[in-house]
């Protein structure tokens, strides 16, 4: 005997939450100005000979398509499930974000490679002209940045789109500190000093976001759950004599879902672990199927 009754409740998640329209259009704004900003770093970049604000720029540039596939990412998840892909299409926010974080990794690495060049064979550069423009760059990518704060902390696609930014508004004032010091000191090996910095900022979160993106592609459980403690509440509980076939992973950030079979008689007791897992793990997607006897084929 089963149960695979799918309690409507289970649908809702008390910690959810969603990117908002506000943000929306304004990520749609900060796309549109963040390719002209892109634009004029490279122009002025190679006037002045900068590397610095020319890393900048394929740093916008990537800002700016980082955008557009977050934007791409979040209306393809807005999509209803489909007898397809009945799980729906959030997942589709985390390919974005993998595609973002893949487009930091080659910029930071391409931005590094030129900076140490830049280093070791440092090339006069016009200051003046790098930090006018860097200075506009700044104040855009903190508005950018600003855009997509708010949702960083609970989406993927948005932190990455943030640490986008961040890296772009560090970079811009970098870029201004290399121009002061052209300027007064003529010490133009600051520029890929500069850049090697920016580089490594990239690289680095690149790789440290890299686990939490994978860790949801490749269904893993999500940190802070213990799947052996779930187990041990729900084999603790009357009337269980024991718990096999566990499955637990998220299908989205913002969605858990668990799987197991348990050894019961009593087929009420489905609805006190669903009880169980919302309280104790706020765990509302479940699907609990009760056997009368061990399953033959149950997993070691």
């Amino acid at each position: 005997m089963s149960d695979h009754h799918h309690d409507h409740a289970c649908h809702f998640h008390e910690h959810s939450h969603e990117v908002t329209s506000k943000t929306i259009r304004g990520l749609w704004i900060a796309f549109i100005i963040n390719i002209l900003l892109s634009a004029a770093e490279i122009i002025f970049g190679i006037r002045a000979d900068s590397i610095a604000l020319i890393g900048d720029a394929l740093h916008n540039t990537s800002d700016a398509f980082s955008i557009l596939v977050a934007l791409i990412a979040y209306h393809i998840g807005t999509k209803q499930a489909n007898k397809i892909y009945s799980y729906g299409f959030k997942r589709a926010e985390t390919i974005g974000s993998l595609i973002n974080l893949i487009l930091l990794f080659i910029s930071g690495a391409y931005l590094l490679t030129e900076g140490i060049f830049k280093i070791i064979s440092p090339e006069q550069i016009d200051g003046k002209t790098i930090i006018y423009v860097s200075i506009l760059a700044l104040i855009i990518d903190i508005a950018t940045a600003r855009l997509s704060h708010h949702d960083s902390a609970h989406n993927s696609n948005m932190k990455m789109l943030f640490i986008h930014n961040l890296a772009d508004a560090l970079g811009s004032v970098g870029v201004i500190i290399s121009g002061f010091c052209v300027i007064y000191w003529g010490w133009t090996f600051v520029d890929g000093i500069i850049a090697v910095c920016i580089a490594c900022y990239m690289l680095f979160q690149s790789v440290f976001s890299f686990r939490g993106i994978a860790d949801i592609l490749m269904n893993a459980s999500p940190h802070g759950i213990d799947c052996d403690c779930i187990a041990e509440k729900i084999k603790a509980m009357d009337g269980i004599s024991d718990i096999h076939d566990l499955h637990l992973w998220r299908i989205d950030e913002n969605r858990t879902r668990f799987e197991c079979h348990i050894v019961a008689r009593d087929i009420a007791l489905t609805a006190a672990v669903r009880q169980l897992l919302a309280a104790e793990f706020n765990i509302r997607e479940c699907v609990i199927q009760i056997e009368e006897e061990p399953c033959p084929l149950k997993e070691s």
